[in-house]
């Protein structure tokens, strides 16, 4: 299930009188400081959307466009307070401001963050948990976001690879917004007291600017790297400046368009709902595709500014709808956690059971809305800057000491010594798996890193790079005999054992690799960028030219077995996708066949169905906890092996017998630790394997 995450930050304290004090209803149009029972109303359609989505209900497969909706009511209440504000007393206090977002939003991120470390540490490994600790830290601070950008993580990761605080994101974004709207409100107000002239239009074209640099960005980004753009500040600034310049309308322009309020409303939510149930995880987002929810949700909310009654915002104030969304911040915050910890806890779970999750965090939801946020909200002692301001640095303060303090105490493991380090040496002397460890190397917390000198070289190079790496030979540089090892990750997880063989026999080794490239000559999907990996195509050009002027005696090439291919446009799945994969890298061989070298293909190495150093990290003392069958790892198409049979002279070295004995992948073999996540091998095991790597590869000079 993917699990684009979304934010509800609502901004009721930008509405006038409390629920209790509401004007009542008129067909006259409506003031635009009064309460709106409407928005509180679509706050709950939102809310619902995002709930279920995250669910997993099938027919909510874009219900990640509630955080659209919520990003505009934001911008709408703030801003119309601002300029109220600075229309009525000539100029804006910057301190109120921020002692009112601080009261409204600081405290209750205090017992989330605080139950999210305690729940961390019980439920995560200590390498998850360490890294859940890291983003409590970073959402306190409200910069989690850039963090999610920089990873660019996957929506759908779940379990081990899903942080519980990853939907404070967007609550990030709302604040950074924040910090710059008021300051260019002050700054317009100053400037139009010392011409003499209007505010709100004014206002517009700083708010137009911004919406408009932003919306561009927005749509080149997301065409260009999708998966860092849905976290983007930059990216979604445009939808919270969309509720903004809603807000500028001079409120007797709405009297002249009250005969289009109904039709208004009913498109708005007509749209919310399409883009709802018509998007997808493969949706492009934020950008053009963005414009549906953003726009319905300011067609609603300016259809209640002109009229109050109409059939929609009788709908939307329905008692318990507002009370939905009376709620929905403190819903928000507590329901990703539950989802998240409870999945990393039992596994995947489905749709049904994950409902219920949903439902059961309503509970705490409700009871820290009624006792911390309109409790604090509406405290007389918290009515003046100076007490709440003070409020939210302590709140701040206390969610980051509470995620500092949890970091600093997770627990390590020793790392093993080169002696007792052995990796695959123990195969030879084992009568089984390895079922205890004290130490070892590397070190669970550092698996991740432990890729290699070309990696670390950037010879492996990034996924928006399509030049071949420059510098990266290895071996013996001014060897007569040129080795090349090409292909993606799963090639370059070899180069440590390579790089010792090519010195040991005087080879001049070239490290040529791209992230997530096959070197099939196939269009594949890239799941970051949420597009065709065009990339990939314009360097895999380039390194098979390359490959072919330096006239290698072998090339050494491996390919991950389970890349999406994309033919006309259209994704393949399944046997589609493997056939085409398989007879792309068939060309690829023959190719390099055609140079005049000899060709190895290693077979894509056995897939853990965990990932390994987390799982390790708390099971030191039993191993084989982390140990998984060998045919459940293998359980994808040959698409390597039947690529090497296919081309005559190509020989297939199989990595399997090295990690897996009488059908079972240990984690841990000789005090190494075999993978570094899901998917790879770490530097070190492969390290180990370089005697027996040597014999398989056929001799060259």
């Amino acid at each position: 299930m993917d699990v684009q995450q979304t934010s509800i930050s609502d901004d009721r304290s930008a509405a006038a009188p409390a629920p209790a004090r509401e004007p009542a209803a008129s067909p006259n149009p409506a003031q635009p400081h009064r309460f709106r029972p409407d928005v509180e109303g679509l706050r709950a359609v939102a809310v619902l959307a995002v709930l279920g989505y995250h669910a997993g209900i099938a027919r909510l497969g874009g219900g990640y466009v509630g955080v659209d909706v919520f990003f505009v009511i934001s911008g709408f209440l703030i801003t119309g307070m601002l300029v109220r504000e600075a229309e009525r007393r000539g100029t804006v206090s910057a301190a109120s401001f921020y002692a009112r977002r601080a009261k409204r939003l600081l405290p209750l991120t205090v017992p989330v963050l605080v139950a999210v470390v305690v729940a961390s540490w019980w439920v995560l490994s200590p390498v998850g948990g360490k890294s859940v600790f890291v983003d409590v830290i970073t959402a306190g601070l409200y910069v989690v976001n850039w963090r999610l950008a920089g990873q660019s993580v996957d929506y759908s990761a779940l379990g081990a690879d899903a942080s519980p605080v990853q939907h404070f994101w967007s609550l990030a974004v709302e604040e950074q917004f924040y910090l710059v709207w008021p300051v260019v409100v002050i700054a317009v107000v100053l400037w139009c007291r010392y011409r003499h002239v209007a505010l709100r239009p004014r206002l517009v074209v700083a708010l137009g600017t911004l919406a408009a640099a932003s919306f561009a960005y927005a749509v080149a980004q997301v065409a260009d790297a999708a998966g860092a753009a849905y976290f983007s500040t930059l990216t979604r600034g445009w939808e919270l400046a969309a509720g903004g310049l809603l807000a500028l309308v001079p409120p007797a322009a709405f009297a002249r368009v009250r005969r289009f309020a109904t039709p208004a409303a009913v498109l708005g939510l007509a749209a919310i709902a399409i883009a709802t149930v018509g998007y997808s995880d493969d949706t492009p987002f934020p950008g053009t595709t963005a414009l549906l929810p953003v726009l319905g949700t300011v067609a609603v909310i300016a259809a209640g500014t002109a009229v109050v009654d109409t059939a929609p915002g009788r709908l939307l104030s329905l008692p318990p709808v507002r009370y939905v969304g009376r709620i929905s911040y403190s819903w928000y915050l507590w329901h990703w956690p539950a989802i998240a910890l409870v999945t990393a806890w039992l596994g995947d779970l489905p749709s049904s059971q994950l409902a219920v999750v949903v439902l059961l965090s309503g509970i705490p939801a409700a009871i820290s809305h009624h006792l911390v946020e309109d409790r604090l909200r509406h405290a007389r002692s918290l009515a003046r800057p100076r007490r709440a301001l003070p409020l939210g640095l302590a709140c701040t303060a206390v969610s980051v000491l509470v995620g500092v303090g949890a970091l600093v105490a997770v627990p390590t493991v020793p790392l093993a010594s080169p002696q007792h380090a052995i990796g695959a040496k123990a195969l030879k002397h084992s009568d089984g798996p390895q079922r205890t460890a004290r130490a070892l190397a590397p070190v669970p917390d550092k698996a991740v890193q432990d890729d290699g000198q070309a990696q670390d070289d950037h010879c492996l190079v990034r996924q928006k790079e399509t030049r071949t790496p420059g510098d990266c030979v290895y071996g013996d540089p001014h060897g007569d005999t040129t080795v090349v090892l090409y292909g993606d990750s799963h090639a370059l997880q070899y180069f440590a054992a390579m790089d010792k063989i090519a010195k040991h026999r005087g080879w001049r080794l070239i490290a040529l690799g791209k992230a997530a490239c096959t070197p099939a000559q196939v269009s594949t999907y890239n799941y970051q960028f949420k597009r065709e990996y065009s990339e990939c195509d314009d360097f895999r050009d380039a390194a098979l030219k390359r490959i072919s002027a330096e006239h290698p005696a072998l090339v050494v090439t491996g390919n991950l077995a389970t890349e999406s291919v994309i033919e006309d446009g259209h994704r393949l799945t399944g046997d589609a996708s493997a056939d085409a994969l398989r007879d792309g890298y068939v060309k690829t061989l023959d190719e390099l066949r055609d140079t005049g070298a000899k060709v190895v293909v290693m077979h894509d190495n056995p897939r853990p169905p965990d990932d390994i150093p987390s799982c390790v990290s708390k099971s030191m003392r039993d191993l084989a906890k982390c140990a998984f069958s060998e045919s459940t790892a293998l359980d994808f198409e040959p698409v390597n092996a039947e690529a090497a049979d296919a081309v005559p002279g190509v020989r297939l070295i199989d990595v399997a017998p090295m990690l897996c004995r009488d059908g079972t992948c240990p984690a841990v073999i000789g005090n190494v630790l075999v993978y570094r996540n899901d998917a790879h091998l770490t530097a070190t095991y492969v390290r180990t394997l370089t005697t027996w790597l040597s014999h398989q590869l056929p001799t060259v000079t």
